[in-house]
């Protein structure tokens, strides 16, 4: 009688594995595969980077010699990077600042305490979205363009010319910095609009403006993010470009800094 009016046993409730740098990887991509806008960005780049090679390609035929390298119509062919990296920085602002206005960010927070493994889960999520997705546009859009200049009677450029595949990863590493960058400045300034304008000062305008003050000031004009990265894809808009690897090298410094600069705001400052 006793047994029968004992209470009975309820199953335990299932734990939660610990949360593991893995795990918030998977949750940051699955957030980000998710969005719309992630893909929407994807394909203007995709359009904006083939198109505007198409568009060059149907220009003059270029013929190839000492003094016009296959490389450097090939960089010409480029120049979409110009506008696909706007897409792209307001694809990786958005990565976080998203969060923080629809306040997702104190649920994320809450479920990863320590915050920093959601900082990098999302640098590498998107470095590894951005990544794969230019380089197959800038391929695309190589073969597009030398499809074109061949009809019109251009020399024919393969990927074997020199500089020509050095150039065509380099526009996709670009890319992928400049989407890093966002994201960083996204976590920075926690506003959209906010971010998008700085990203939009140091890619877009600063580079115009620099060459037009005095030449102390100009000097810093090869150091700016935009032109030392594009003296790794051909396209550095200075008279006296930083070398091609040299230039990605301080590109690549403005990113650290920044998601350095990042980690140490988020571990301080309330969602």
């Amino acid at each position: 009688m006793t047994a029968m009016l004992a209470p009975a046993k309820t199953r335990a409730p299932s734990v939660a594995g610990r949360v593991t740098q893995a795990r918030v990887v998977w949750s940051e991509w699955t957030k980000l595969s998710a969005l719309r806008s992630t893909w929407y960005c994807a394909l203007v780049m995709v359009i904006l980077l083939v198109g505007v090679g198409a568009l060059a390609a149907g220009g003059k035929p270029y013929r190839v010699s000492a003094g016009h390298p296959a490389v450097t119509a090939v960089s010409v062919s480029l120049y979409g990077v110009l506008l696909a990296q706007l897409v792209l920085g307001v694809l990786g602002v958005l990565a976080f600042s998203g969060e923080y206005g629809t306040g997702m960010i104190r649920a994320t927070l809450a479920v990863v305490p320590s915050r920093l493994p959601v900082l990098w889960a999302k640098l590498l999520v998107l470095a590894g979205l951005v990544l794969p997705v230019t380089l197959l546009a800038a391929l695309a859009e190589f073969f597009v363009a030398t499809a074109i200049q061949s009809a019109r009677g251009g020399s024919g450029i393969t990927l074997s010319d020199p500089g020509v595949l050095r150039t065509l990863v380099g526009a996709a590493l670009y890319l992928t910095v400049a989407a890093v960058v966002g994201l960083t400045l996204g976590a920075l300034l926690r506003k959209t609009a906010a971010g998008i304008s700085v990203f939009a000062a140091l890619f877009l305008i600063a580079p115009i403006v620099v060459v037009h003050l005095p030449h102390a000031i100009a000097g810093v004009a090869p150091y700016l993010p935009s032109s030392a990265g594009g003296a790794l894809w051909g396209q550095p808009l200075v008279t006296h470009p930083l070398g091609p690897w040299t230039g990605f090298a301080v590109l690549c410094g403005y990113a650290v800094v920044l998601a350095g600069l990042a980690a140490w705001q988020l571990r301080r400052r309330d969602a």
